[in-house]
């Protein structure tokens, strides 16, 4: 048997250290050891909630043309969403999930809805302690007083942190847009076939012309 795995983490700063990823990276190996070889790893560092993950999009890909299992840690590091469980099941590629060997189609779908259910219930009760709090009269996140400074420092930091994921994105993608300058095409043909092989942009979306553009510009 073959075997593509899938990991994810939820922020840069998991992704960059390693945090959570050697953890599933050992349970795969545990789970794969003796029941056949691992032929490729991709990893994400992306939310849950969000569907467009291009390194999923990748994994999947190389599942169906390596004929492979698409093994994870974790059910949850695909989604907590049993709609997007349901959609990864009809692309008829074979899900392994080491923290339950055993599980079917059928059974996937059961942990998917009960892992969406208890995300619901934890987010609903967020909202509902921080619902009282303001009714009390308590002052919330960045209302407090004080926190103006540390607010506008965030502000900064996550600025730089969009900027210095944007150059990266570009720096990766610059070699294929090159690539497809040197076939003679146009900044629309470009994001037409970019388009076509299912490259998503920096922030998940389709190419245009403008967004080639900015590519280019940026690593100039």
């Amino acid at each position: 048997m073959r075997f593509v795995s899938y990991l994810r983490v939820s922020t840069e700063r998991q992704g960059a250290s390693g945090l959570g990823l050697e953890a599933q990276r050992a349970a795969i190996a545990t789970y794969t050891a003796g029941r056949g070889e691992l032929v490729a790893e991709f990893v994400e560092v992306e939310s849950g909630k969000r569907a467009d993950r291009p390194e999923l999009e990748k994994a999947l890909a190389e599942a169906k043309r390596a004929g492979a299992v698409l093994v994870i840690a974790k059910l949850d590091r695909l989604a907590r969403n049993v709609a997007f469980i349901a959609t990864l099941i009809e692309r008829k590629i074979e899900i392994a999930a080491c923290d339950m060997p055993e599980a079917n189609r059928v059974f996937l779908h059961i942990m998917a809805a009960m892992a969406e259910h208890e995300a619901q219930a934890i987010s609903d009760r967020t909202k509902a302690a921080l619902a009282a709090a303001k009714a009390r009269g308590q002052a919330l996140g960045w209302s407090i007083p004080g926190r103006q400074e540390e607010q506008k420092e965030a502000a900064r930091k996550g600025a730089a942190r969009n900027a210095a994921k944007a150059d990266t994105y570009a720096a990766n993608v610059l070699p294929l847009i090159e690539a497809l300058q040197r076939q003679g095409l146009s900044l629309r043909g470009i994001a037409t076939e970019l388009n076509a092989r299912h490259v998503k942009t920096a922030r998940g979306g389709d190419w245009h012309a403008a967004t080639v553009r900015n590519v280019l510009a940026r690593a100039a």
